[in-house]
């Protein structure tokens, strides 16, 4: 059984990725470790409307009977937990950042929160973006020094020592994006007010 704590943090997180157009009505992932232990959105359930009985927890180092009903990510999952000292991970499908993912190779905020705390969000690529252990192993890799990345055309996977704070990365990556937009539609020129900003591309 799920502490009842546990499932009002998924149940408000996923909300609001749902609410914010993070995601589609059965997209994106949310999981926390436990110890040697994982708790993952169950396959198929509706992020933004969670229910007690759509959170599984199952082993963070092999199979057991948990991992029939678990998330087709949950290889995705496991692998960012045994190779980062994440305790949380937030995957989502920020529309706007996706959009931005496909013709870049790193994303470079330029409004002041994103610059100040993410610098810049690489894009990796993978063929079959889904739960593969190519994914997996990429996925982990990169965000070994990264707090959030982009899966080029799929979404975001952030991580942090609570969902809260992975969510807070994945929000801070689209609000970034999003500025970056609004300020191609208004189509005046940019003036630069960030001292060093040559630099954020090098972190």
């Amino acid at each position: 059984m799920i502490d009842q704590r546990i499932y009002e943090m998924f149940r408000e997180i996923g909300q609001s990725l749902y609410t914010h157009t993070m995601i589609s009505s059965h997209g994106g992932n949310l999981s926390i470790r436990l110890g040697d232990r994982v708790v993952i959105k169950r396959r198929g359930a509706m992020l933004g409307c969670l229910k007690p009985h759509d959170l599984i927890e199952t082993r963070l180092d092999k199979n057991d009977s948990g991992v029939a009903l678990a998330s087709t990510e949950l290889l995705v999952h496991r692998t960012v937990y045994l190779n980062t000292p994440a305790l949380a991970i937030c995957h989502c499908h920020p529309r706007t950042a996706i959009a931005y993912s496909l013709s870049r190779d790193e994303i470079v905020p330029i409004d002041n929160e994103a610059s100040y705390l993410l610098k810049k969000v690489p894009v990796i690529y993978e063929e079959f973006a889904s739960g593969t252990p190519q994914m997996a192993n990429k996925v982990a890799e990169v965000l070994k020094n990264y707090k959030c990345i982009m899966l080029r055309g799929h979404g975001s996977f952030s991580t942090g020592q609570t969902l809260d704070e992975a969510f807070f990365w994945s929000s801070t990556l689209e609000e970034a994006c999003q500025i970056m937009l609004f300020t191609k539609q208004v189509g005046e020129p940019f003036i630069e007010y960030r001292t060093n900003s040559e630099n954020y591309g090098k972190f």
